[in-house]
């Protein structure tokens, strides 16, 4: 339980379906309650997908490019400490490219679950690179089942949080939800650096053996 609440954790601060509420509710703040839900639920489900596919099959697509473990855990974890800065600045929407153009470009689309909001906002390399990472570091299968586990229960509670973004944004207000992105944004941070300096110490300790 204590490996899955790791698991859980640091997916779900990676994903931050907080800093994607916003997004959200301006791109659908004229569409009907049923329509939030749709989109909201198919975001979610295309994210599973998404996460779970690179999951399982992360290791088979850098080793296609010839990318090393390492490599790339070093820069998942630049990527993540960069999506913190971006939580601590207010920057977060702009970080995941939805620049005015885009945004432009997403109000005239009729769904808008798969793109913006599954791929990048939510499903992003912070997120890819951190799991395929897990993948290489448990090697057991249990603990495969464990993970996926977590990334099902972070689906969930991300179509909670747009599903119901609404209520959270009208009782939290926008201090309370800026408040709440920049100590995620902290802890993004520190996620990050963890990430970097766990794939330093394991190629010197490499190259000293």
């Amino acid at each position: 339980m204590g490996f899955f609440l790791t698991v859980f954790a640091s997916l779900f601060t990676v994903v931050n379906p907080f800093g994607t509420m916003p997004v959200f509710i301006g791109l659908m703040n004229e569409s009907t309650d049923q329509e939030k839900k749709r989109v909201a639920l198919k975001a979610s489900f295309v994210m599973l997908i998404v996460l779970t596919l690179f999951f399982f099959a992360g290791t088979y697509i850098i080793g296609f490019f010839s990318i090393s473990i390492t490599a790339l855990r070093i820069g998942g974890g630049l990527i993540i400490t960069s999506s913190g800065f971006a939580l601590l600045t207010g920057k977060f929407s702009k970080h995941k490219g939805m620049n005015k153009d885009v945004k432009n470009d997403a109000e005239s689309k009729d769904d808008v679950s798969i793109t913006p909001l599954a791929l990048p906002m939510l499903a992003g390399p912070g997120s890819i690179s951190l799991l395929i990472g897990m993948h290489v570091e448990e090697s057991s299968f249990s603990r495969w089942i464990m993970i996926e586990c977590a990334i099902v229960a972070v689906s969930v509670v991300t179509f909670l949080i747009l599903r119901f973004s609404p209520v959270v944004l009208k009782k939290l207000g926008a201090s309370g939800l800026n408040a709440l992105s920049r100590t995620i944004g902290f802890f993004v941070i520190a996620l990050g650096i963890e990430y970097i300096l766990g794939s330093i110490n394991s190629l010197v300790s490499s190259f000293i053996n």
